[in-house]
């Protein structure tokens, strides 16, 4: 993408602004020691450096404008920065005619005085616009400093989704460019409507699906990656924090519920007891991600799948590891399974859920043996596919749920150790079959659906006489 002419003038604003907040103030402080007769030496250099001091505060305030018309500032704090830049500059060109024409010395000695202070101010001005309202602030509190954005919730439960949780998320990771002062790609995160509006390139979120959104996708690209979010010298989410996100997006990104009242996956309940008990911690590996490193997917096959629809992202951040999604590929999704072939050695998530693909598929999918978690809900699947996961021995989560298998199709996966849980809503197990499954799976969390929730006292209810 080509940059017009005054926005590639305006991004070298930070650098230009420099040159004369340097000059100016070395100018100023030349002036003050000419005071004493040991440095009259000094007198000379003075107008030099005011006069290109003053040309650089021109310069600077030209492209400050520039810079300006992009509509990612808040347009107050900009009007602020920008008129206290323009007077910045006047006054050093009062102070160089000063000492140009040789008038009072101590009228330009108060002048000079005068510029350290509007520098000041204005240099205050442009950092609240770059860093935040509270960046010098942040200086009193540096432990905290790229610390856990989220502080614990006794509990958790009672607290608000959005409001105890995500929105604090934000406030500490994505404010400094996407808040009230600064609106990169003219995107807000401060404000529910805002949130949904999202920024000039559309939507960054949709409701209900996360694996769709793209500040989920921007969240999970590598570091180096130049859409990847936070900017890799930002502080970055730690997994816990990019699962909260999901998870709300997941559930519906709903501004008013509390987190009792979603219902929580096996994924998020113990990142939701590690909130309560104690902030989320450092980035950590996904449990059911390989240890040992694998090199880098082969680019080619991964442009097959997101030409086709497919969404392939990376597990955590600095992983080769990868995660599959047909959720947005439609149709056909039994022929694009064999382009998978490529990426069995990366690929330790596929979700197939709701996708048109039946026994044949599975075939492909046996030989995926790194899977750690299969998503098949709502597929086509018998036992007749089943029985071909037993190669699968990796697997440690196999969702079922929606599917006609059977507990005898589910009696011949004994043999995966690793399987940690696995869900059957919906399907064509018997209730007799429980007990049967569970002896036959006793490390395993075999998920019915069927769930009873219990009464507290200090729930509401209502008494009929």
């Amino acid at each position: 993408m080509i940059l017009a002419l005054p926005d590639l003038i305006g991004r070298f604003h930070p650098v230009l602004v420099h040159l004369p907040i340097g000059i100016l103030l070395l100018a100023c402080f030349f002036q003050w020691l000419t005071l004493k007769p040991r440095f009259a030496f000094l007198q000379p250099a003075i107008p030099v450096m005011l006069f290109w001091g003053m040309l650089g505060a021109v310069i600077a305030c030209i492209s400050g404008y520039m810079l300006s018309l992009s509509g990612d500032y808040d347009e107050d704090l900009v009007d602020r920065h920008q008129w206290m830049g323009i007077i910045t500059a006047i006054v050093s060109l009062i102070l160089y005619l000063l000492y140009q024409f040789s008038i009072s010395e101590r009228i330009a000695r108060g002048v000079s005085f005068g510029i350290i202070v509007l520098i000041t101010i204005t240099g205050h001005l442009g950092g609240s616009l770059t860093h935040g309202s509270g960046y010098l602030a942040e200086g009193l509190h540096s432990g905290d400093k790229g610390g856990a954005a989220l502080k614990p919730i006794p509990n958790i439960q009672e607290a608000g989704l959005y409001a105890d949780v995500v929105q604090p998320l934000f406030q500490n990771r994505c404010y400094n460019c996407h808040g009230p002062n600064k609106q990169k790609g003219k995107l807000r995160l401060d404000k529910p409507e805002l949130i949904v509006k999202g920024g000039k390139d559309g939507k960054v979120i949709e409701a209900g699906k996360a694996d769709k959104s793209e500040m989920i996708e921007r969240l999970l690209l590598p570091p180096e990656d130049e859409d990847h979010m936070p900017p890799k010298e930002k502080p970055q989410l730690t997994r816990g924090e990019v699962a909260l996100l999901h998870w709300w997006i997941s559930t519906g990104a709903d501004f008013n519920k509390k987190v009792k009242d979603l219902p929580q996956t096996n994924e998020i309940r113990p990142i939701l007891l590690a909130l309560q008990s104690g902030a989320i911690g450092e980035e950590s590996k996904p449990t059911d991600v390989p240890a040992v490193d694998v090199s880098k997917a082969d680019p080619d096959a991964v442009d097959r799948l997101k030409k086709a629809g497919v969404m392939v992202m990376p597990v955590a951040r600095n992983s080769n590891y990868l995660s599959v999604s047909f959720f947005t590929a439609g149709g056909g999704a039994d022929s694009l399974i064999k382009l998978l072939e490529p990426l069995k050695k990366q690929l330790v998530w596929l979700k197939l859920d709701n996708a048109a693909v039946n026994d044949a598929a599975m075939d492909e999918i046996a030989n995926l043996t790194t899977l750690t978690r299969l998503h098949l809900s709502n597929t086509n699947i018998t036992d007749a596919g089943l029985v071909k996961l037993q190669t699968l021995q990796e697997l440690q989560s196999l969702n079922l749920v929606g599917t006609k298998v059977t507990a005898q199709g589910l009696l011949k996966l004994n043999g995966l150790k690793k399987l940690k849980n696995l869900y059957l809503y919906k399907t064509g197990v018997g209730n007799n079959d429980w007990s049967l499954l569970q002896k036959t799976f006793p490390a395993t969390q075999v998920d019915s659906g069927k769930y009873a929730v219990p009464t507290f006292v200090t729930d509401t209810t209502v008494v009929k006489y």
